[in-house]
């Protein structure tokens, strides 16, 4: 891991990630904010990044739609569009000429979605299986209100490399928009987390079972896109013990290691690291409550993630839950090189200046999370010395 020399790190510390110079170890997480009206960004996304740019910082993207079978919720950006590509460039250039660094994260919802999001309307999601998310979990509709998570179509083992093959597409796309690089959403119940956990995978092709076989289509995206703009500029979030959308695993120590061990094969077979893999902490939920995971307690949960980290040969990026003093710790004591935000960069644009001198911070309003209002909740939270927010 590569830091100051000479010095202890700390969350304000340069960081050398592969090519990139960071002056800083705070990032700005993966969130859907649906501002991206019929997935194309919108001068309001130009905005909301470069309100959270620094000079030497690292921001990664909202999860962006690989095709257009890869949605679940409404008006979030693509990227298999030249029109898609020719908006984020927008993005993009802004972030840069704030001296920022920028990923974009590609995602496939897979099974996390509804007919209404599907292509014509009417179509099945794909998954790794059949089995519907269970009726305790709700989706965002369209209008604003909540429905039910349709029954999936399980993939065949021949449409695989298709899909593959779309996040290759996505991966160059987005290299076209100018982004840095990109992040592989394999995470939070998603398409690959549905391969990647036993609750869900029931497969009994090359893709399911063991271990080995449900780490396969990782494995083949990561090495796809890797191989397309060059494994330096590719990141993957997982999140092995988090059990949302009941993307459960009976043991997710070792399904942590072994993506890990997938993830250090690819960059052994192409001689270079990857940029970094991101992992969630197990504390983390979607409703923002902070409490012990599925499979044991804190200490348990800190071991996982530590093992992970050791286990890993690269760049690692700890996120879920975490406050200015956890950030500072987690760095301070080797558990991660870099700290992602999400709810607390929502609410405050200026996040890193306001940790630097251990400010107060603005509040989130989780109501307006996901509204189309390009200003309301996206771009009106306060800086340091302005006004509050009437929110």
């Amino acid at each position: 891991m590569e830091g100051s020399p000479g010095q202890h790190p700390s969350l304000f510390s340069p960081f050398k990630m592969g090519r990139f110079q960071l002056s800083h170890r705070v990032v700005l997480a993966p969130m859907t904010r649906c501002r991206a009206l019929n997935g194309i960004p919108q001068p309001a996304n130009v905005k909301y990044y470069v309100q959270r740019s620094t000079p030497g910082g690292f921001l990664i993207t909202e999860g962006t739609l690989i095709s257009p079978t890869a949605a679940g919720f409404p008006h979030c950006p693509g990227i298999y569009t030249k029109e898609q590509i020719n908006a984020w460039k927008k993005v993009v250039d802004a972030v840069h000429a704030k001296g920022s660094i920028i990923f974009c994260q590609l995602w496939h919802v897979g099974r996390a979605s509804n007919q209404v999001y599907q292509p014509g309307g009417t179509s099945a999601p794909i998954s790794s299986t059949d089995k519907p998310i269970g009726g305790r979990w709700r989706i965002l509709m369209p209008g604003g209100s909540y429905g039910s998570y349709a029954r999936p179509r399980r993939l065949a083992t021949a449409e695989i490399p298709e899909i593959v093959e779309h996040y290759r597409q996505a991966a160059l796309n987005a290299i076209e928009a100018g982004f840095d690089g990109i992040e592989i959403h394999g995470a939070h119940g998603y398409l690959i987390d549905q391969f990647l956990k036993d609750g869900i995978n029931d497969r009994s092709d090359a893709y399911g079972g063991p271990i080995s076989n449900r780490t396969r289509f990782l494995y083949e995206i990561i090495r796809s896109v890797a191989s397309a703009i060059g494994p330096d500029r590719v990141g993957i979030r997982i999140s092995p013990a988090i059990d949302h959308l009941e993307a459960y695993d009976s043991d997710p120590m070792a399904l942590g290691l072994a993506v890990i061990g997938r993830l250090n094969t690819v960059q052994q077979e192409l001689g270079q690291r990857l940029a970094y893999l991101h992992v969630t902490q197990p504390r983390y939920t979607a409703y923002g409550q902070t409490e012990s995971g599925r499979h044991g307690s804190e200490e348990e949960e800190a071991r996982m993630m530590r093992t992970w980290r050791d286990g890993y040969d690269g760049t690692f990026i700890c996120s879920g839950g975490y406050t200015r003093e956890l950030g500072v710790e987690a760095v301070a004591q080797g558990d991660a090189d870099l700290v992602s935000y999400g709810r607390l960069f929502i609410s405050n644009p200026d996040l890193v200046d306001r940790f630097k001198v251990d400010a107060s911070l603005n509040r989130y309003v989780r109501a307006t999370f996901y509204t189309q209002d390009p200003v309301v909740g996206f771009t009106d939270y306060p800086f340091m010395g302005q006004a509050r927010s009437k929110l």
